[in-house]
């Protein structure tokens, strides 16, 4: 075997070697930032989950003060009811389809929970009730929990995403059916840029801007300081 050849197949096989090592360490950096996006999907569901489990005791004590709400509370009962059947396991987290039910069964339920707090602001009693006090918290710290689990898992989208399409990765990851995570939508982003608000309480009268009295016809809001 000729000296020349000997050297041509070592080049070769250095060649080669140095692709599949490139190759392993792309691999592993794409597991490693599937698991991440798969880790913080966990954890938005694991919230959702927990703002779902506050709902039966919160639509309890509304009724115990405002059983006339019928309407309202079944809303809530029932969207709460369609948002917890529809989970997404990490596999199912590739359907943008898939994605997009998800995200309107947790704004259907988000919508419903909104419609009855606005609802609550008509019954004084039940806003100083200790055990409604109580579930405000709790759905208030839920809500952020909500926020910052979504952020942690944009992120992770955004680098996993972000790996998978950049040249040469991309060839890899074509190679090992690594596929782009879909986003929340446009909508929830917006949603999430704004921190939660959960306030039962009286809203603070504005600062440097007088009373105005009720109109001849009467109004239903009451003058600020009567």
């Amino acid at each position: 075997m000729g000296r020349g050849l000997v050297v041509a197949l070592v080049v070769v096989l250095v060649v080669v070697g140095g692709l599949v090592a490139w190759g392993v360490s792309v691999n592993n950096q794409l597991v490693v930032q599937e698991q991440n996006v798969n880790g913080a999907w966990a954890q938005v569901q694991n919230q959702y989950q927990r703002r779902a489990d506050l709902i039966p005791n919160l639509v309890e004590t509304v009724k115990g003060f405002a059983a006339q709400e019928r309407g309202v509370l079944e809303s809530v009962t029932q969207a709460r009811s369609r948002a917890s059947g529809v989970q997404l396991t990490p596999e199912a987290l590739n359907d943008p389809k898939a994605m997009e039910r998800f995200q309107a069964a947790q704004r259907e339920l988000s919508g419903a929970l909104s419609r009855l707090l606005v609802t609550v602001e008509r019954y004084p009693e039940l806003k100083s009730n200790q055990n409604f006090l109580d579930l405000q918290k709790q759905l208030e710290g839920t809500e952020n929990r909500i926020a910052v689990a979504r952020n942690r898992y944009i992120r992770a989208v955004q680098d996993y995403n972000t790996t998978v399409r950049q040249f040469p990765v991309n060839l890899t990851a074509m190679m090992f059916n690594y596929k782009e995570r879909p986003q929340f939508t446009v909508e929830d982003e917006r949603a999430i840029s704004k921190a939660p608000r959960v306030d039962f309480g009286t809203p603070p009268p504005t600062r440097d801007r007088p009373a105005i009295p009720p109109s001849s016809s009467g109004s239903e809001y009451p003058v600020p300081g009567k």
